[in-house]
């Protein structure tokens, strides 16, 4: 669950900034290298307040609530991974931060990987974190969102007396501490959320960009190549019921220069259950890692190449290993 006990600290820092007409909250602390953290669908930068005070004894934090989140504004907008990508590049572009290690947490996961992929000249890292875009599974309850009727029944469920019922059992739920019912205090967190018409809006918008009934739409895969001169981690707790532990494997297959962490004892939000354990290795992370630092002629020759080894030898001017006559 949200730590309640910063909120007004939480309000006094948090900043406004209007870009394309709408206004977008965020929380800048500390100072050094940056890091921009992303959060996932339904929740907003107060997802990172277990660690947000230890990243800026080191780290320009930046958090900011998406688009149709928090204290941003919740238009009818662009909601694609893209379009986020697009808000992110211009969020950083007013605050003056030339490049950023780029964090992001389920959904904000997906919009790190889009970030990247499309503005590679921007990210010195990529840190995933029980990302979307590795697989097709995600939770039914995700799922549910895109289905006709959804938004009417949504509506019903956030009536106030309904709602305080169903956080309660959930809330109570997560109490227990059992594996499967360990993320349902974030789950109710964003179903308080949903009272407001708007956020309920938009996040439809986001599901429906991303997700269809048979689960994730998006993925990395087809271009987890790209990443190969990029310094990369992947972190999952690994009794998430969200999105499945095991897309930590394919991201090593996918991605094998990558730096793969699975939590025990962890969920959904890793970086909530272990705070301390997560800071550690998000700081040897970028202590041990030197920032990418993009190439044109690079980049054409990864395209041009498809991830293949062979072909990426020869456009580097190799000549690749021929193959053995068979007799």
């Amino acid at each position: 669950m949200r730590n309640s006990s910063s909120g007004d600290a939480e309000r006094d820092q948090l900043e406004h900034v209007t870009i394309h007409g709408h206004r977008r909250a965020f929380v800048r602390r500390g100072s050094g290298p940056a890091l921009l953290l992303l959060h996932g669908l339904g929740c907003d930068h107060t997802t990172w307040n277990p660690v947000i005070d230890a990243l800026a004894r080191r780290f320009t934090v930046i958090a900011p609530d998406l688009l149709g989140h928090g204290a941003s504004d919740k238009p009818r907008a662009d909601y694609s991974v893209g379009g986020y990508a697009n808000g992110m590049r211009d969020l950083l572009t007013v605050l003056g931060v030339p490049r950023a290690t780029v964090v992001g947490h389920s959904l904000g996961g997906g919009v790190a990987m889009q970030f990247a992929y499309q503005y590679p000249e921007l990210t010195e890292r990529l840190v995933l974190v029980a990302p979307g875009g590795f697989g097709p599974e995600v939770s039914p309850a995700v799922r549910v969102v895109t289905t006709p009727g959804f938004h009417q029944a949504l509506g019903v469920l956030t009536l106030p007396g309904v709602r305080h019922l169903g956080g309660a059992g959930l809330r109570a739920l997560a109490a227990t501490g059992l594996p499967v019912t360990r993320d349902l205090g974030e789950v109710a967190d964003i179903y308080d959320t949903l009272r407001d018409e708007r956020a309920r809006a938009a996040i439809r918008h986001v599901v429906r960009a991303v997700v269809d009934w048979r689960g994730q739409v998006i993925t990395m895969a087809d271009r987890a190549y790209l990443t190969e001169d990029m310094p990369m981690c992947v972190i999952w707790g690994a009794q998430d019921q969200v999105i499945p532990a095991r897309h930590a494997e394919i991201a090593r297959q996918v991605a094998p220069t990558a730096r793969v962490e699975v939590l025990p004892n962890a969920g959904h939000f890793p970086h909530r259950d272990h705070p301390e354990r997560f800071v550690r290795l998000l700081a040897d992370f970028v202590r041990t890692t030197e920032p990418a630092r993009h190439s044109k002629a690079l980049w054409r020759r990864h395209l041009r190449s498809g991830g293949r080894p062979d072909l990426r030898r020869a456009e580097a001017g190799h000549s690749p290993v021929a193959p053995v006559a068979s007799a």
